[in-house]
């Protein structure tokens, strides 16, 4: 048996590298990787024991295949110690799902749980706005970057040849292409008062809600009307139902059904039909 077991949860954080980038990466290079035999024991283990010291072992023989997937995805400009966490996640997933009757090797099963976890982490942080949200949009987006040679925008023979080698439309690959090409701008930059030429982010050149004065006009004299017709409404009605509506709906202090109908002698019931009704009339008021 290897002594992959000999190593406890804390020399390693499986979550991922928390300090040293280059010592992390050092540590994981140097535990061996199990034979086909040890990995299939410790796997029955966990499977029909749920033995976490087993469990254990297989993640941490698999963490270096971890590293190499997500170094694969340095080229999104994310830090490489992230994209280990990620992957880390997806690397205890496949454990956790593993079958070792079915006759593969664990690292193979597990590298689409790896890879899977790695690309929904770059998708939410390589940029604020999403790039991508439906699986074949995912799909083009991570197979555009493989199959552009360089930064430099596509010309339509390089998009139609792209467009037929993934199975989509040529504006499909044209679109993604402007979404991977935008940038972040800083909706609310900070500006220097000490500096007149100061940054001004997005969020100075939006218009208020509040600043158009026909609006502010127009809102004041919808509601000064609409609780003019409300208030008339109310004189319409008996005194009764204008008192449960005062006290019910326009006093600070409300009361509640069970309080009026003791008052009223009725039920709190009978209390509740009466406020429909006058309430049914007042919009009735207020919508002519």
């Amino acid at each position: 048996m290897s002594n992959a077991l000999a190593i406890r949860p804390t020399d390693l954080v499986l979550a991922g590298p928390v300090g040293s980038l280059d010592a992390y990466i050092q540590a994981v290079s140097g535990i061996a990787v199990l034979s086909r035999e040890d990995e299939h024991e410790l796997a029955v283990r966990f499977r029909d024991e749920e033995d976490l010291e087993a469990a254990r072992a297989l993640v941490l023989s698999h963490l270096r295949f971890v590293v190499h997937i997500a170094r694969g995805y340095s080229g999104y400009g994310l830090n490489l110690g992230d994209l280990i966490q990620e992957g880390n996640v997806g690397l205890m997933k496949a454990v956790k799902r593993f079958d070792p009757d079915v006759g593969v090797r664990l690292v193979s099963f597990a590298v689409h749980w790896i890879r899977a976890e790695i690309h929904e982490y770059v998708l939410r942080n390589w940029r604020l706005v999403k790039v991508a949200t439906t699986k074949a949009q995912r799909k083009l987006f991570f197979n555009l970057r493989k199959a552009k040679k360089n930064l430099s925008w596509l010309n339509q023979e390089e998009t139609e040849a792209v467009a037929r080698d993934l199975g989509v439309s040529a504006t499909e690959v044209t679109e993604m292409e402007k979404r991977m090409s935008a940038r972040d701008m800083v909706f609310d930059a900070p500006s220097d008062s000490d500096d007149e030429r100061g940054g001004y982010g997005a969020s100075n050149f939006l218009q208020a809600a509040d600043s158009d004065p026909a609006e502010i006009v127009e809102a004041y004299d919808w509601e000064q009307s609409t609780q003019r017709r409300l208030m008339d409404g109310i004189k319409t009605l008996d005194e009764r139902s204008q008192d449960i509506i005062q006290r019910r709906w326009i006093a600070e202090s409300k009361e509640t059904l069970q309080d009026l109908a003791a008052e009223y002698g009725v039920s709190a019931e009978r209390i509740r039909q009466i406020e429909n009704n006058a309430i049914k009339k007042l919009r009735l008021q207020i919508a002519t």
